[in-house]
């Protein structure tokens, strides 16, 4: 580790080749949407630094760019995301357009943005094409959420996961997908992602009444707020040594990256949504979704940066 610079002695790009890996597309499978970083939240682990103040979100001409690429290429998934996507004004026309083009389309919410009206219109839109739903909860308890995501959120959440039960998410055996993720609220790792379920779905079952499909637990990548955290907390070092550590070769395999588009609220295309906050393109040079004619073929190199790392602890952040 350099001290003087918070970067590790060995790059991301050195360690692959260490291992005789490279970091390459498969067939590309899935394209993941952010539509800008309005969020009525500011979490402190978000490496896009969304919050209040921000005011990027996707147009309704990229939004029609998008659905026309998706009837291009017939996506098995298309993800959602932001910021909150609920806070986007066209919204409910994306959703639409999108939800015959594919087999799964997902949609990532912090959950307190369903809350009132707009919101309840939402979930009825969710629930009528059956939208999967990735809830963002940090922790099953409230004094870490809300270390990480602030006063009140904790209430929030349980009221917007209790809704979304009432209307047949998360329940056993429903089509109504809702799966949570998990970010630690600290400098430190995730527990194992199975055992960290099982405590999720006891908890919040006895506790209030809550259920859910999946939990799914990830690295926070140390970009963006969380980075200025850690700068602050005197932890970056520490913390980047911990990700070199866990370094777990078999999940280079399953990256998201390896299979995945990502786009952003102006058009122009990345390999994930981190790579965004970076803005290190696909390709090497801003390119727009409208300019997509045929998907990157198998074998295409995807540049790596140092906070790749954070994808490939433990099972890795596929």
């Amino acid at each position: 580790m350099d001290v003087a610079t918070g970067r590790l002695g060995e790059s991301f790009g050195e360690r692959l080749a260490r291992h005789d890996l490279s970091l390459t597309r498969e067939r590309t499978t899935a394209l993941q949407v952010n539509l800008g970083l309005a969020c009525d939240l500011a979490c402190g682990h978000c490496h896009l630094e969304a919050g209040p103040a921000r005011s990027e979100m996707m147009p309704r001409s990229v939004m029609a760019e998008v659905i026309a690429c998706a009837r291009r290429f017939r996506f098995d998934s298309i993800d959602l995301t932001g910021g909150a996507p609920e806070l986007v004004r066209d919204l409910p026309y994306l959703v639409r357009g999108l939800a015959p083009e594919t087999q799964r389309l997902i949609l990532r919410s912090n959950l307190v943005s369903l809350e009132g009206e707009r919101g309840e219109e939402l979930l009825q839109l969710y629930r009528e094409l059956k939208v999967v739903l990735v809830a963002s909860l940090p922790a099953g308890n409230q004094a870490q959420t809300e270390a990480q995501r602030g006063a009140g959120v904790w209430e929030r959440s349980i009221r917007a996961l209790k809704r979304l039960n009432t209307l047949g998410y998360g329940l056993p055996g429903s089509p109504l997908e809702l799966d949570l993720v998990s970010n630690p609220s600290g400098a430190f790792l995730p527990p194992p992602q199975l055992q960290a379920q099982e405590k999720f779905r006891r908890d919040l079952a006895r506790k209030h009444g809550v259920s859910f499909h999946n939990l799914y637990t990830f690295a926070n990548v140390p970009l963006g707020r969380f980075r200025r955290f850690l700068e602050r907390s005197g932890n970056l070092d520490g913390y980047l040594e911990k990700l070199s550590v866990g370094f777990n070769p078999c999940a280079v395999a399953g990256l998201m990256c390896r299979s995945q588009l990502s786009v952003d609220w102006c058009g122009r295309l990345y390999d994930c949504d981190f790579h965004l906050a970076q803005g290190i393109f696909h390709g090497g040079g801003e390119r727009l979704i409208s300019a997509l004619t045929e998907l990157p073929p198998p074998g295409t190199p995807i540049p790596s940066a140092d906070h790749c790392y954070a994808c490939t602890v433990g099972s890795g952040f596929t």
